[in-house]
């Protein structure tokens, strides 16, 4: 008999990224008593990352649960940014309700739409809360109309219309319900959680089942399911059986073995968790998201769950065979690489790692750029060396054997003065305008369609062409008919002519023909990139090259050369510059852009053979 469970609360705070989600969940943390009042504890608790805290960015769906009128509120902090909206998707399963977080001065942004429509299509209640009206510049009345005419956008129903709205600064730590309101505590954004916010329901009589949404890992323990109880209840060392929606044949007798339930921040063992309970599951070692796990009681049910998103973005991850290979990092081998993918795939189902026709590379399939930046950061961080070849999209083809795209629509917000060069390098790369709008200060938001490809590389000439000041968005957008050819990068390389140290009379000498990305001192070998050229085509230099002493010259007689600091690549940065002929050499300790082929003599001969296939109209390569 389906019942209702009034002292749990499972909400999902969600928004577009940067609204300040983790924020908001420290000061509910702080406000219900989870710290000791003498407890030193550091902003944004829930970023638990190194990567997280330094990018100001959630990359992993986190759980907690506080305690408010004796009710206990599971809190799911999830990420904003489109390459890790997976994990939103999977979260709004776990709960029955979320929190829609919208910045007073930013108001409506692509990801504010993205989640909405998850958290609409699953008929989840909606408490809007218009956080930041402490920022400088803040609209919070004008916010709550664009959010209005969001849900109505959305095809929200009349119901859905009713949303309560609360404005909060959860960095001073209040909300209000209406905005003359006294500033004192977050009590309104509690209360209109245990308001609006419907409890749990479910027959806790009924046979077990169980949702696993998300997947966490730890070395000591293995794979961790999390999800929540929907019926009935598990228990300690009940025997179960997990089966999945999508795949009949799956039918795996388990036994539960360590049982956990969220309180504050961390798991506490509990002997049995009840309907309406969000649970964290260990020792079952072949456990996926989307799996239920079901008493062996009955004949077991699968809840349907949406598939995961599919990879749009692709690059290699090769073992490094520069002159400089294991001279910085600790693990270099392809079983050390391919042992780390491997293990990324417990925790981030997004990601699709597969074996190629060399044991030394590995084609890493990913969300977006991002996605796949942060991985290989976290793996340089962790002691591993290795290259990476330039991101390219993935293809589709239809039944007629046409190639297709993905396609992103992308939201830009320029300073007026900006707009043209944007528009200007976005058409070039294929992007179609398809509105332009007026915002608030000075600012005009342009909304392009563009192939997923024709964004690989842009972000840092985006920052350059606004002077740091525009914002730039995407949402997928599907797939599309191939748009034709783009033209990445308008200049060349400067490539080191041979190996040695770069000394500052070489530098000076190559400074003329472009942008260097190196400094005297640098170790350099054949084939290294060690700076953009002036033009668009490759140029050797020899920057090792010191300059001949002869007996008439004097200490004085040399005026002295002064070299333009060099341009200090950021792993982004790094990634967008290469070309597909070349590759990026990350180690814990360097980023180094090489080519492919080191040798000149071979490189050219390949160039022209890739010429010659370009030029003949019978290749079908």
């Amino acid at each position: 008999m389906i019942q209702t469970r009034e002292d749990i609360r499972n909400v999902a705070i969600i928004a577009h990224v940067d609204h300040g989600k983790t924020t908001l969940v420290d000061q509910l943390l702080r406000q219900s008593g989870v710290f000791r009042a003498n407890q030193e504890v550091q902003d944004r608790v829930m970023d638990s990352g190194a990567i997280e805290r330094e990018r100001g960015i959630t990359i992993l769906s986190k759980n907690t649960a506080v305690k408010y009128k004796n009710v206990k509120i599971n809190i799911v902090d999830t990420p904003g940014h489109a390459d890790f909206g997976g994990e939103v998707e999977r979260i709004l399963k776990m709960v029955d309700g979320v929190v829609l977080l919208v910045d007073a001065f930013e108001g409506v942004m692509p990801q504010t739409k993205f989640v909405l429509m998850k958290a609409l299509a699953l008929n989840l209640p909606v408490i809007v809360c218009i956080n930041k009206i402490d920022r400088p510049g803040a609209r919070p009345e004008e916010v709550v109309d664009e959010t209005l005419e969001l849900f109505m956008d959305l095809d929200a129903t009349d119901e859905q219309l009713e949303a309560p709205f609360v404005y909060a600064s959860a960095r001073d730590g209040y909300a209000i319900k209406e905005l003359g309101d006294e500033k004192k505590d977050m009590t309104p954004l509690f209360d209109a959680i245990l308001k609006y916010i419907p409890a749990p329901k479910g027959d806790p009589d009924a046979n077990t089942q169980v949702l696993i949404s998300t997947i966490d890992y730890n070395d000591y323990v293995g794979r961790i399911g999390i999800g929540k109880v929907s019926n009935g209840s598990i228990k300690l060392n009940q025997n179960c059986v997990v089966v999945n929606h999508h795949d009949p044949s799956k039918k795996e007798n388990v036994r539960i073995t360590k049982l956990y339930e969220f309180e504050g921040l961390n798991k506490v063992d509990v002997d049995e968790a009840k309907m309406g309970s969000i649970v964290a599951i260990s020792g079952i070692s072949d456990l996926h998201i989307g799996d239920t796990i079901c008493g062996e009681d009955a004949e077991p049910v699968a809840i349907p769950f949406q598939k995961i998103s599919e990879p749009t973005i692709a690059m290699n991850f090769i073992v490094n065979d520069s002159p400089f290979a294991g001279t910085e990092g600790k693990y270099v081998t392809s079983r050390h690489i391919r042992d780390r993918l491997y293990k990324e795939l417990n925790t981030d189902v997004s990601l699709r790692v597969e074996d190629t026709d060399s044991p030394d590379t590995f084609k890493v399939s990913g969300r977006g750029e991002l996605h796949l930046s942060v991985l290989i950061e976290e793996m340089r961080r962790e002691g591993y060396e290795f290259a990476v070849s330039k991101a390219e999209v993935l293809y589709h083809y239809d039944e007629n054997g046409k190639k297709l795209e993905p396609m992103e629509k992308a939201y830009v917000d320029v300073p007026d003065e900006f707009q043209g060069v944007v528009i200007q390098k976005l058409s070039a790369r294929k992007g179609e305008l398809q509105g332009m709008r007026p915002i608030n200060g000075g600012y005009t938001r342009l909304e392009f369609l563009i192939p997923a490809r024709g964004l690989i590389g842009y972000r840092g000439d985006f920052m350059t062409d606004t002077k740091g000041n525009g914002i730039i968005n995407t949402e997928y957008a599907g797939y599309a008919p191939y748009k034709g050819d783009i033209a990445y990068r308008t200049q060349g390389s400067l490539i080191a002519y041979e190996a040695g140290e770069a000394v500052t009379y070489g530098l000076f000498a190559a400074q003329d023909r472009g942008t260097l990305f190196i400094g005297p001192g640098t170790k350099v070998y054949s084939g290294m990139v060690i700076g953009a050229c002036n033009r668009d085509e490759d140029i050797e230099i020899n920057v090792c090259k010191k300059k001949h002493l002869t007996n008439t010259r004097t200490s004085s007689s040399d005026e002295a050369l002064t070299l333009v600091p060099p341009k200090i690549l950021s792993l982004e940065q790094a990634l967008d510059f290469i070309e597909t002929d070349e590759l990026l050499e990350v180690t814990p300790e360097s980023l180094r852009i090489r080519k492919r082929i080191l040798d000149p003599l071979q490189r050219k001969r390949a160039m022209i053979r890739r010429n010659n296939n370009a030029n003949n109209p019978n290749n079908k390569n």
